[in-house]
Order: C-alpha cells, then sequence, then structure tokens
C-alpha cells in the first residue's frame, strides 16, 4: 500500500514528524517498507508565463521566449521545447538555482548562459528535468491559476513524502488512505476528519435492473445510472498527482474516479456503458463454456467456481476483479452505470491467480471490504462524476441498493485477566475499555470481561487473542517491560539414541552435498512421474498455477534443482533435502498438530551427478554411480548395517534402483533416475544418470549407543570357500545364507573373489560363477579346535547348498 502522507493528514494530522508517524506505524503493527521523498532535491524553480515566443534567428528549433517570473521585468530566456508558446506556465529555473543531481550525482546548476549568440536568463524545465518524471514532452506545464513567482515545490507540493506499507493479509481494513487515517487516529488521539458524503438527488427516474441471484457469492449490490456524462472531459490536477503518489496512472476521468474512491476509502467499484448492457445484470457464478474478453486484453475461459456480472446476452465482468471489455467505458460513453458491491471474501480468493494475473481489487474483495458503506461510496463516486465530468445535461437516477446476506458479527469476549496474562505486564478493564474506544468498537463490559461486536471493516478479529493484539498495539509495544524469565533454564540432555536434525545436516554435507530447500506444493506431473501419485493432494490457492499439489516425494524438487544448476553450467551437482511430504492418510485424526486424513512424515531425500569426484590430476573422471550413493547412506548409518534389496520405484532405473532395510524394515529407496524420466526432463546424457535416495527421517536420526567390548583372548581363524552358484545369486543372499548357517562361531564373512570362466569347462556351466568367501571364526572363551572348525564349515557349505544350490568348487 502505497499512498503520500499530505493525503493521509488530510484526514488525521497528528502532531508527529515524518519519521515519527513512520515509527508508530511500524510499531502497531503497520509496516512502513520504505519512506521515499516525492521528488529529488532542487531550488530556486519558479512558477513563470510565457508572455511571447518568437523564432530564434540562428536556430531552427530554438526560440527566444519573454517570460514572466514575478519580478520587476520580464525575463529572455531561450528554449528549445516544442511546446514553448505564449500564455502557458511553466516551472522556470532563475540564475542560481540548481537542478536535480545528473548521472554523475553532482546538482546541475543555473548561471546566465548565450545560446547561438543570444543571451538566456535561465531555463525553463520539463518534469523529465525535474526527475518528477520520464515522459519527453516537452516543458511542465501547470495549471492556469498557478501563481506567478511561487516556488514549484510549494506550488505542486513536493516537499511531500510517499510511504509504503507491507500489510499482512489481515489487515484489509489499512488498505486505503482513510483506513490508515483511522488507525493513526486511535493510536495518536488526533480528530479524524470524517467525509462528508451526502446523497445526490435524482433527477431521472431510471434504474436498472439487478438480479442476485448467487447470496453466496454478492451480499450487497448498490448501483446507480447517470445520463449525460462528458468522458472527454480532463481528470484534475490534484487527482492526477495523487494517483500518481499512489503508483497508478491516470487512464481516463471515469476510470480516475473509481481508482481514486478505491485508494481514498478502500472500496473498488465499476463502471459500466449503459447503453453496452442488454436489458438487465445477473450477478451469477460462470457457467461452463463461457468466456470474457477482460480490460487488460485477455480472453478467459470461465468455470463454476468463478462469479460473474452478465447481461442477457453474456458475461460483462469477473466479480470483483476485473471488468469486461465489452461494456467498458470509452470517449464515445454518454450514459453510465455506476455499481459498488460487497463480495464474499471466499468467491474471490484465488481466482485472479487461477488467470495468471492479479489487481488492486482481487487483492481487497479477496481480504474484505466493508458491507455497510456500498451506497455511500455510490454517492462519493456520483459527487465526483458530476464535478469532473457533469454539464447542463448530466442527470442521476436514484440508488438501487439490494442486500442478501451479510456477514454475521459474532461478539467477541475479552477476559482482563487473561490479557495481562498474555500481554505480559498489569493491564485494566479501563484501559481495555479507552482502547476499545479509541479504535470505534462497540463493546459491553461486565466485571472482568468486555465483549466486543466487530464493526463491519474489521474480518480479522475472531478470537479472544485479536482483541488482545489490540489493546497492546494501541497502548503500544514500546510501553512493553524488559522482564526476564522467572522459570530456572535447564538444559534438556538429549539421548545418545538419537542425534539431531543439525547434526544429521552436518554429517551428509560431510558427504559433499549441499542442502536446498523447496517448496512443499509441486507440479502434478512430478507427482503423477516420479512419485507414480495419481491422486495428490490438491491446493485450493496455489501461489502459481503449476505449483498446484502437496509432495508426497522429495524426488521431484531435486531433480527440478538439479536442472536450474545445470541450466547454468554447473557439472558436478551434490544435493540433499530435509523436508515433510504429504500422504493421504484415513488413520490421522484432527488435532493441534495435525490435519485428519492427510499424514505429513519427515523425509531425507540426496542426488549425486556427474563426476564422483573433484577433477585432480592423479586420478582419472569417473562419473557417479549407484556404489558411490551406497557408500555414502553406509557411511551416515554406521555402524549399523543397511541391506539393498532389488526394488522398482517410478522414479528409477528398474535394474539399478533398491529398497534400503534397516533391521529388517524398510525406510526408503535408492537408485539411478529411470532413463525415460532423463529424456522427459531434459537433462543431458553424457553426465551419467543422476542417483538419488529417500527415507524416512526418523529412521536416519535412531543410532546406536556405544558398548565396550572386550579385547579378544583367543586368536581368530580364517577359512577360505569357494562355490559355484548361478549368475543370479547375489551377495546380500550369498551373506543371509552364511548368517543362518553358523552357530555363533563366525565373526565375518566377506567375499574377496568373484571368477568366471571365459568359456564352459567340466566345473562351471554356462550361467554359473565362482565366489570365494574368507570366513573369519572366534570363540572368545576357548581355543577353537579343528573339529569344530569343520563342523562350521560344513555347516556354512549346506546351507548354501540347500538356499542357492551351491556346490564347493574342486
Amino acid at each position: 500500500m502505497q499512498f503520500p502522507e499530505s493525503w493521509l493528514r488530510t484526514f488525521c494530522d497528528p502532531a508527529l514528524n515524518t519519521q515519527e508517524l513512520a515509527e508508530l506505524l511500524t510499531m502497531s503493527g503497520l509496516e512502513v517498507e520504505e519512506l521515499r521523498p516525492v521528488a529529488p532535491p532542487f531550488h530556486g524553480i519558479v512558477v513563470a508565463e510565457i508572455l511571447s515566443a518568437e523564432q530564434h534567428p540562428n536556430a531552427d528549433k530554438l526560440r527566444i521566449c519573454s517570460v514572466n517570473a514575478g519580478g520587476p521585468e520580464p525575463l529572455q530566456i531561450v528554449c528549445g521545447a516544442p511546446n514553448a508558446r505564449v500564455g502557458i506556465k511553466v516551472p522556470l529555473a532563475t540564475v542560481g538555482a540548481e537542478l536535480p543531481p545528473g548521472e554523475d550525482g553532482k546538482p546541475f546548476k543555473i548561471n546566465v548562459g548565450k545560446l547561438r549568440g543570444v543571451d538566456s536568463f535561465g531555463m525553463l524545465c520539463s518534469a523529465r528535468e525535474l526527475k518528477l518524471s520520464d515522459e519527453q514532452g516537452g516543458l511542465l506545464e501547470l495549471a492556469a491559476d498557478a501563481q506567478i513567482g511561487q516556488n514549484i515545490r510549494a506550488h505542486l507540493n513536493l516537499d511531500d513524502t510517499l510511504f509504503t506499507l507491507k500489510l499482512t493479509p489481515n489487515l484489509a481494513h489499512a488498505l486505503s488512505v482513510y483506513g490508515i487515517a483511522r488507525e493513526v487516529s486511535a493510536l495518536t488521539g488526533a480528530p479524524l476528519n470524517l467525509p462528508v458524503i451526502d446523497p445526490v438527488v435524482p433527477a431521472i427516474a431510471d434504474k436498472l435492473t439487478v438480479r442476485i441471484e448467487a447470496a453466496d457469492l454478492c451480499g450487497r449490490f448498490s448501483g446507480r445510472i447517470i445520463r449525460g456524462v462528458n468522458t472527454k472531459a480532463k481528470t484534475p490536477a490534484w487527482m492526477v498527482d495523487r494517483l500518481a503518489r499512489c503508483g497508478q496512472r491516470s487512464v481516463s476521468p471515469l476510470v480516475d474516479i473509481s481508482n481514486y474512491v478505491m485508494f481514498e476509502l478502500g472500496r473498488p467499484s465499476h463502471i459500466f456503458d449503459l447503453d453496452k448492457i442488454h436489458d438487465e445484470l445477473v450477478v451469477r457464478w460462470a457457467k461452463p463454456g463461457e468466456s470474457l474478453k477482460l480490460l487488460n486484453g485477455n480472453t478467459v475461459a470461465l468455470d463454476a467456481t468463478v462469479g460473474v456480472v452478465a447481461d442477457s446476452q453474456g458475461v460483462e465482468s469477473l466479480a470483483g476483479i476485473m471488468g469486461g471489455d465489452a461494456s467498458a467505458v470509452s470517449d464515445e460513453t454518454v450514459n453510465i452505470y455506476v455499481e459498488a458491491a460487497f463480495w464474499w471474501p471466499k468467491a474471490v480468493m484465488g481466482r485472479s491467480r487461477k488467470f495468471n494475473f492479479s489487481t488492486d481489487a482481487g487483492h481487497r474483495f479477496e481480504r474484505g471490504v466493508d458491507p455497510a458503506l456500498t451506497a455511500q461510496h455510490v454517492e462519493r463516486i456520483s459527487h465526483l462524476i458530476l464535478d469532473i465530468c457533469g454539464g447542463a445535461g448530466t442527470r442521476c437516477g436514484p440508488l438501487d441498493d439490494q442486500t442478501t446476506q451479510l456477514p454475521a458479527r459474532t461478539p467477541v469476549s475479552l477476559r482482563v485477566a487473561r490479557a495481562s496474562k498474555i500481554i505480559g505486564m498489569p493491564v485494566t478493564q479501563e484501559d481495555c475499555a479507552r482502547v476499545f474506544t479509541r479504535l470505534g468498537l462497540q463493546f459491553e463490559q461486565t466485571p472482568g470481561v468486555l465483549t466486543v461486536t466487530p464493526p463491519s471493516w474489521r474480518f480479522d478479529m475472531q478470537i479472544e487473542e485479536d482483541l488482545i493484539e489490540e489493546v497492546i498495539r494501541v497502548i503500544g509495544y514500546p510501553n512493553l517491560p524488559a522482564t526476564p524469565p522467572l522459570a530456572p533454564v535447564v538444559a534438556k540432555v538429549a539421548s545418545e539414541a538419537h542425534r539431531s536434525v543439525h547434526a544429521l545436516r552436518h554429517a551428509v554435507a560431510a558427504r559433499d552435498y549441499f542442502e536446498t530447500i523447496n517448496f512443499s506444493f509441486v507440479e502434478a506431473r512430478w507427482e503423477r512421474e516420479l512419485a507414480g501419485n495419481e491422486q495428490p493432494i490438491q491446493v485450493l490457492n496455489p501461489i502459481a498455477s503449476p505449483l498446484a499439489v502437496m509432495r508426497t516425494s522429495l524426488l521431484g524438487s531435486l531433480v527440478n534443482t538439479l536442472r536450474y544448476n545445470l541450466a547454468r553450467r554447473a557439472t558436478r551437482v551434490r544435493l540433499f533435502e530435509i523436508g515433510r511430504v504429504f500422504l493421504r492418510d484415513a488413520s490421522v485424526l484432527e488435532s493441534d498438530v495435525s490435519i485428519a486424513g492427510v499424514a505429513q512424515p519427515m523425509r531425507v531425500s540426496g542426488l549425486a551427478y556427474g563426476p564422483a569426484e573433484q577433477q585432480q590430476w592423479s586420478q582419472r573422471d569417473r562419473m557417479v554411480d549407484f556404489f558411490d550413493v551406497k557408500g555414502d547412506l553406509e557411511a551416515l548409518f554406521a555402524p549399523r548395517q543397511l541391506r539393498f534389496v532389488p526394488a522398482e520405484h517410478a522414479a528409477l532405473h528398474p535394474g539399478r534402483s533398491a529398497r534400503v532395510l534397516l533391521d529388517g524394515i524398510a525406510i526408503g529407496v535408492i537408485g539411478e533416475l529411470h532413463p525415460k524420466w532423463r529424456q522427459g526432463y531434459e537433462l543431458p546424457q553424457g553426465g551419467g544418470a543422476p542417483v538419488l535416495f529417500e527415507l524416512d527421517l526418523a529412521a536416519a536420526l535412531q543410532r546406536k549407543i556405544p558398548a565396550p567390548q572386550a579385547i579378544p583372548r583367543q586368536q581368530a581363524v580364517l577359512r577360505d570357500l569357494a562355490v559355484i552358484v548361478d549368475d543370479n545369486v547375489s551377495h546380500d543372499g550369498l551373506m543371509q545364507a552364511i548368517a543362518g548357517a553358523h552357530d555363533g562361531l563366525i565373526r565375518s564373512a566377506k567375499l574377496f573373489d568373484v571368477f568366471k570362466p571365459s568359456q564352459a569347462n567340466a566345473d562351471m556351466k554356462d550361467g554359473e560363477r565362482s565366489l570365494a568367501v574368507r570366513l573369519e571364526l572366534l570363540d572368545d572363551e576357548v581355543t577353537l579346535t579343528e573339529e569344530r572348525i569343520e563342523q562350521t564349515v560344513t555347516a556354512v557349505v549346506v546351507a548354501l547348498s540347500q538356499d542357492l544350490g551351491a556346490r564347493l568348487r574342486g
């Protein structure tokens, strides 16, 4: 919200300077994001009138002007502006004046000059030269009633300051200059100048039929016919200036009036060309298949979730968002219909983003606009139209005001004792009553309790805490005492069996991964293709149309971040993310930290792409592969042992992916990105396949408590065993068979050789290979005998034969 300080002070003028006013607003919750002067520093520039303008004898594009600047004699000024003509009033920089600094940062000083042999005693200025505008339209023409000789800063009120407020969504009542003035009055006690809006006396009985078919879309609709308006009239300079200082350029008088009242009182309105409306106006929800060409030139397809104002032939505007091109006013418009309505916030919320644009009207209506003042605002607009665009033939019709259903104002109670507890300092019932009185709130009192009925312009007063916030912000946050906590601060000792998320971040980063943080809402395509989820949870009001669903996997976000890095010529990418996913789960109940039917577990996910190591002279480049990332996971979980079982996943290569098991429980997946998604997401083929993993965070945070182990008193015995197995026997299957065979003597088993002959022989057939395993046997209590050793080795051979069909190699 941007506005000039001078406009605010016409409604409420507290005894505060600009900085103090900005500090007051910020400390009351209306954060002042920026203070900016209307014009840069300059001096010595006055209002002057051109008395004569003659052609320069030595230059075709220069004129010699005689200028009245309020002095005893006219001044001679040489000027090259195309609009320099007799009778206009323009800014004159007199000798000794300083213009705003140029690109070099130094002010430009005016001296007596000579142009093509003719003396010039000053300089006539354009808006661009004064840094008031970027337009190059010649001299800045001032109002005809401008006082000659007056300082231009005083005439144009250039010592004004622009306030830019950063408002939270609950502060809809502060989206107007009057709304902010109402807050300043409550905070300072300075009088509030209420705008006087007298009803316009109708001169004709004409009414336009309006039907409200959707009470859940429109709660109140006010309008009036005005005939004989002059749309070619010029918008007054004071209105143009105020609009410009609110960041709104002047368009045409009718549009400017509508925008002016929106900034002034906070209510967007719309003006239709009456002659382009067919029969009547109907307020309803759109019908499937309907479309509308908007004022911005876009044509949008409508559906039943969008509110519209239509006539007998079609849709004329998007309710509360933007008007249609078909019934827009133009220079040929003579008769108009002025409309101001209350649109339900939920009926407008998110509709602008649905069509990939936003408007000031939609911004206000989706936060809530006062439903009680639609009629008064139509009256205000009508007065301005009569003053600016009216003439002898201008006639106003009677006000048509229809109400269907308005927001219920449910009383909210404040307990004084609770307010003191929440605020952190004593407040009395009289303090609370005084605050509510200054805010213009109606309330009733009983001992210790005040019950407030929220006014029509406050949509944010719903619970007791909202009232407590009003009390302390009006009393003033700087008045809060600096109270130290009374309870002793005792450090909580974390369990050694659980490491913190921060520690896990450090551990993953130590493996050369960089953390990334992504939105929880993602593209539906990522869910469908990379998570195998055809029905993700939809976002009702997405911040952007592609980010329309809640993620059930972190893999899509990492792939998208990889694409972002590759587009910026990164060749080696290591990423990880710790974040929440959102799964449909009917067993989840509603609570303070959960939503019914939605599970929200935390996951840790990573991605590796490109060379396995940083480039160096001592080794050749090698692309990262499955086993590199597998090693990273084993290091993160050590000394706990992970198992990797072949599995399939929607995002991963079917032959190069695995399910990760911890203590026999599946905790995630790991694997190469599927080739079709490498192609589908336009990843380069020369850098190898990205390897991804995703694990349950809770499992990653658990760890074993270190336990002391005595040094063995006996000597270990090593035995090598070579067996012939089918090619499809995996290392994991081999180790599982060995683990299930011994009686506690085998301390470790390591595969140290794999042999496959170039051609079949007597020992091995096609499809077979030899696996050599080294067994370490140890008994802590007694020395192993050869008999016990052979029994254990025989038991292993039998287990391998039964489980894997293995046989000893001859």
